[in-house]
Formats: C-alpha cells, sequence, structure tokens
C-alpha cells in the first residue's frame, strides 16, 4: 500500500494536478497579490522554449529523412494534413451545432464591460492573410532568421524538405547524419526530462498568477458560453477522436483516453502545445507504441497546425456574439465562419496567448467585436482547456498513421 502510494505521489502527471489545485487555491486567496508568483512559471515556459525549437528542428528532420525513403512517406504526409484540416472543419460544425442548440448568448449584456479597457480591440487584430499569403510566409528566406525568430512553420518547412533530401544522397553519407540527429533527439529529450522535474513548480505559478489576475467573477459573465466550450471539448477529446482512433488504429479507445491523461495534464496546465510536445512524444512512443520516426513527423507538426479546441473556440464564439446581438446568420456567414475558423486555427501557433485569430472570424461573418476584451481577458482559462484537446489530436493522428505506415 506504502509502495502504490509512493508510486502514486512520485508521478509527475499526479504531481502537476497537485500543484494546479494548490496554485489555484493561492491565486484565489492571495488575488492579485498571487501574481508574485508568476516568475517560477515564466522561468519554467522559458526552459521549454529554449529547447523546443531545435528539437522540433531536428526530430522533424529525422523523422522526414526516415520516412522519406519509405513507400509510406507520401501517404503520411498527405495522410497528416488531410486528417488536421478535416478534423478542424469538424470541430468548428460541431461548435456551430452546440451553439444553436443551447443558445449562449441570448440575454447576455456586454454593454458593461465593452468598453472596460481590458484591451483595447481593433479591426487591425482581424487581419487573416490569404491562402497564398499563408503559404508564401511559410517558405523562409533565411533559415536562421527563422530559427531565432522561433518561426516554426518556416521550420517546419526547410525541416521536412531538408529531411526528404538526405534520403536522396547517394551511397552511404547520409547514414553518420542520420545517427547524429537520433543521438540529438535523445539527448534532447534527456534535457526535457530534466526540466520536467521543476514543471510543478512552473505550473504552481503559472495557476496562482491566472487565477491572482482574472479570478472566477468574470466567467459568472460568460458562463453558459464556457460550459458549452467544455461541452464541445469533451465530445470532441474523449468520444470523437477515441472514437477514431478504436475505428482506425490497432490502439483500443480505452487505452487511448487512459494514457493520454498526462499530456492531457500538462497541455492544461502549461497552455501550450509546443511544452507538451516532449510528454506527447514520450507517451505516444512508449506508451501507445507509435513507431520514432511517424511521432517525430507527426507530433510536431501536429503542435503547429492542428488547433482543433482553437477552432470550436472560433465557431462557438462566433455565435455566441451573434446570438448576443441578434444577428440571424446566413449560410454565407456559416460558411465564412467555417472556413475562417479553420484556416485560423491551422495558422495558430501552438503557444499561449490571446486568440486575436477570433476577430477575423468575427469580422468575416459581419459580426461585432465590441465584446471581445472580456474574452481576451479569460482567453488564459479557454486557453489551457483547448490546448488539451490540441495535443489529444495530434495523438490520435500519430496512432491512426501508424498503423498504415507499418503496414507497408
Amino acid at each position: 500500500m506504502k509502495t502504490k502510494t509512493s508510486r502514486l505521489i512520485g508521478n509527475i502527471g499526479v504531481q502537476v494536478v497537485i500543484a494546479m489545485i494548490i496554485g489555484a487555491a493561492v491565486g484565489f486567496i492571495m488575488g492579485e497579490q498571487a501574481s508574485m508568483f508568476a516568475p517560477l512559471g515564466t522561468i519554467f515556459i522559458h526552459l521549454i522554449k529554449m529547447l523546443v525549437i531545435p528539437l522540433v528542428l531536428v526530430s522533424i528532420i529525422s523523422g522526414a529523412a526516415s520516412l522519406g525513403d519509405s513507400p509510406s512517406a507520401g501517404k503520411i504526409g498527405i495522410g497528416t494534413f488531410g486528417f488536421f484540416i478535416i478534423t478542424s472543419g469538424v470541430a468548428v460544425a460541431l461548435a456551430l451545432l452546440l451553439g444553436s442548440l443551447f443558445q449562449p448568448g441570448n440575454g447576455v449584456d456586454f454593454t458593461a464591460h465593452s468598453a472596460s479597457g481590458l484591451m483595447k480591440v481593433t479591426e487591425e487584430h482581424g487581419a487573416l492573410p490569404g491562402v497564398m499569403d499563408t503559404f508564401i510566409g511559410m517558405i523562409p528566406t533565411n533559415v536562421f532568421e527563422s530559427l531565432t525568430g522561433g518561426n516554426i512553420l518556416q521550420i517546419l518547412v526547410f525541416s521536412i524538405f531538408f529531411g526528404i533530401a538526405l534520403t536522396k544522397v547517394k551511397g552511404e553519407g547520409s547514414k553518420p547524419i542520420l545517427a547524429a540527429l537520433n543521438t540529438i533527439v535523445d539527448a534532447f529529450v534527456w534535457m526535457i526530462n530534466c526540466v520536467m522535474v521543476i514543471a510543478p513548480i512552473g505550473v504552481f505559478g503559472l495557476m496562482a498568477d491566472s487565477v491572482g489576475t482574472f479570478g472566477f467573477d468574470a466567467l459568472e459573465v460568460v458562463f453558459k458560453l464556457f460550459a458549452v466550450f467544455v461541452l464541445g471539448i469533451l465530445l470532441f477529446g474523449f468520444l470523437f477522436f477515441p472514437l477514431l482512433v478504436q475505428l482506425f488504429s490497432n490502439v483500443s479507445a480505452k487505452k487511448f483516453i487512459s494514457v493520454m491523461k498526462k499530456p492531457q495534464v500538462m497541455a492544461l496546465s502549461t497552455a501550450s502545445s509546443m511544452a507538451t510536445l516532449p510528454v506527447n512524444m514520450e507517451t505516444c512512443e512508449e506508451e501507445l507504441g507509435v513507431s520514432k520516426p511517424t511521432a517525430s513527423f507527426v507530433l510536431p507538426l501536429g503542435a503547429t497546425i492542428n488547433m482543433s479546441g482553437n477552432a470550436i473556440y472560433y465557431g462557438l464564439v462566433a455565435i455566441f456574439f451573434a446570438q448576443m446581438y441578434g444577428i440571424d446568420l446566413s449560410l454565407g456567414a456559416y460558411v465564412a465562419i467555417i472556413f475562417t475558423s479553420t484556416l485560423g486555427a491551422i495558422g495558430q501557433a501552438g503557444v499561449p496567448g490571446p486568440s486575436f485569430l477570433v476577430v477575423a472570424v468575427l469580422l468575416a461573418a459581419g459580426i461585432p467585436i465590441d465584446g471581445l476584451p472580456l474574452l481576451f481577458a479569460l482567453d488564459r482559462v479557454f486557453d489551457m482547456i483547448r490546448t488539451s484537446l490540441n495535443i489529444t489530436g495530434d495523438a490520435a493522428c500519430a496512432v491512426i498513421l501508424d498503423k498504415y505506415t507499418k503496414a507497408e
């Protein structure tokens, strides 16, 4: 009994959950003074960010090189992008359905909050680049500048291109490089495991600061939106993705739900797909049996462009404000919401921060943006929840595609 208890307490996932609870309690009691603990969270996030960019670079190169010489390379590449786009579109459709059913915006009065000065919202924040501009922006003109600037999409494009190029080198010249890349990935994993030792301390600081700064009072105004949002996340994360895994992979839905708790807790606490990437990779490889090449390719890519949780948020917020202002959305408006939400979700970086892309969704459907400041103030709360769904989708994609990769 003592051994079981000590193992449970020694589990990093359990420690993170305990830290979240304690941090939330401290933030609630201390209020804004809890911001004194913010540096603990900042140090933890900075340590993760220090390692994530080079880890993404080498793991994508390694994964693309491992897949590039196999007949399944094209299938897994197209399958990954197809999975992310389709599931993001389904997520928006679910959000619109739930919003229409539960009417979270009816009877909400935002007049006391729209001019609160929490954040100045302008139409500039809603500028969403066109499809062609998005593709052009993904191509780096200087890869070293992309690395120092942390432009993940440009790093991904270069890494995939370079990884495939290594497989086309004649002779044995590329083998030492591939072996070195795998060694570097293992070294980064070791470093990240060291950083994860202080994860509970960092999570405590993040939660104390968030709850102390925003409290729970602001949720009262948008409680119905929050409740419907959580319902959508639960349906997608514990029904839709597990069902896909059950039907299209060799992993059972029950096992998938069980082992994903650890990365989900990490995503919930850090609100960052990138910060959760190492834990997600470890879970997929060691507990879900995903091959290293597939995990190294799919998961870093997913942490950047797979944002089904964000898609649900964008769709629900659009419906929420349309109902609040009494706007009857046309079929064209619904199409605009689905398209813009899907594109915006894919373009959203995998790091915590205000979701200004939601402005683009509202503008595309002709919905006023006056009441957005309050939602931006609560963005950390929403971000924590939607990130846990984002990384669940990444893992589901990796598990499903790995089955068909191994089959060839």
